[in-house]
């Protein structure tokens, strides 16, 4: 799988991707941010994630290619450290609703309330 066009919607936030088998999707700026393969975000192993939270008006303000393969996402909020290769995309695109559905969990269970409502 890999993307026919990459699209960011600077006023909403959210980028839109197409990919080679007619998948569209619309991913968030925070979805995106929160969800970053990062290992500041990660972790360097299972149980070692952690908690993105304030990231509602994270906006991304550039993507660079990492070859053939990838985007290198850098927010607002200065993080710039996740390669997002294309199958990761795809990843978040085809699990987005449980991934999102996790994340609220989650911010509930830490007590944290979220300024926006929708990402």
């Amino acid at each position: 799988m890999y993307p026919l066009e990459i699209k960011l919607h600077q006023s909403s936030n959210l980028l839109e991707i197409k990919f080679n088998n007619l998948t569209e999707c619309m991913l968030s700026s925070e979805f995106l941010r929160v969800h970053s393969p990062s290992a500041e975000v990660r972790g360097h192993g299972p149980g070692q994630e952690t908690l993105q939270v304030q990231k509602e008006n994270v906006a991304i303000e550039n993507i660079e290619p990492i070859g053939q393969y990838a985007i290198k996402l850098t927010f607002s909020d200065g993080h710039n450290t996740g390669i997002y290769t294309w199958d990761y995309l795809y990843e978040l695109a085809a699990t987005y609703d449980a991934l999102w559905e996790e994340y609220l969990r989650k911010l509930s269970v830490a007590g944290i309330q979220r300024t926006k409502t929708h990402a």
